[in-house]
């Protein structure tokens, strides 16, 4: 059984960083399992610091929905596996189905219990990456705050999955759990 981990916290807390340290940890041969798309100039540029920051030692996957399936299928390939970016991933899913459906929230989040699921089969250890976005205001939009609520659930159903939980805090990491 894999030794699996949560890194949450806000917008620039140093998540990121931290998560690539500890999956270093774990020796070489990692994977970087990125779930953003390049869409536009400015996700082509921090895409590009990302990749640069990480240097050589990673093999990148770029998987914008399928993310339980891909994990599934590199298990025991690496000695380790970061997954970059939760919420992006949740964006993804989010947009790729009808906002207006009622049953969308649910699709979302049968997705989210898929990975817990994985995960907990995982003989390779992964460290995930995400972000706390119910923390501020009440969104102003319908799809920003269903957005908003699949990602505290999806947040809460991951790190009830994971042996170990992190929130980062101005670079600092907290462990939770």
């Amino acid at each position: 059984m894999a030794n699996n981990t949560l890194i949450t916290g806000g917008a620039r807390s140093g998540k990121s960083r931290f998560a690539e340290e500890l999956t270093r940890s774990f020796g070489p041969s990692l994977c970087y399992l990125a779930t953003a798309q390049s869409l536009d100039g400015e996700m082509d540029e921090r895409i590009h610091r990302h990749r640069l920051r990480r240097g050589t030692a990673w093999e990148t996957l770029e998987e914008p929905l399928m993310i339980p399936q891909t994990l599934a299928r590199i298990d025991g390939i690496y000695s380790a596996i970061l997954l970059d970016c939760v919420t992006l991933w949740l964006s993804n899913l989010l947009l790729s189905c009808d906002e207006n459906d009622p049953g969308c929230e649910e699709q979302v989040l049968s997705h989210v219990h898929r990975l817990a699921g994985t995960l907990r089969g995982m003989s390779t250890p992964v460290v995930l990456v995400t972000n706390e976005v119910g923390q501020g205001i009440v969104p102003e939009n319908r799809l920003a705050r269903i957005y908003r609520d699949i990602a505290g659930q999806a947040n809460q159903l991951l790190a009830a999955s994971c042996d170990a939980v992190y929130v980062t805090i101005s670079g600092i990491p907290l462990k939770l759990k």
